[in-house]
């Protein structure tokens, strides 16, 4: 029953459900605390992470490091889950 589970859950399809579910866990993660405090908004939509940050400080530094970021998430994530990321 285990093994069962186990390739369900690397199905592509469910791999990317369960990994949106961890969006905020790893979003906290790959940017630290802080910046996890001020995210007001983290919305997924058709791979474009939409973030809305409080801090203008934090909100900029979070626009130069987009790519950065993107790939980050990707890897903790496990699958590709954002393609773009759209700062407010």
């Amino acid at each position: 029953m285990g093994e069962i589970l186990e390739e369900f859950f690397q199905r592509p399809y469910v791999a990317a459900k369960v990994a949106e579910g961890r969006l905020p866990e790893i979003w906290a993660a790959v940017v630290g605390s802080r910046a996890a405090q001020e995210t007001l908004e983290l919305r997924l939509e058709n791979h474009i992470l939409h973030v809305r940050i409080r801090s203008s400080v934090i909100r900029q530094e979070i626009f130069y490091q987009r790519e950065v970021l993107q790939g980050e998430l990707n890897e903790k994530a496990g699958v590709r889950l954002v393609n773009a990321i759209i700062v407010r």
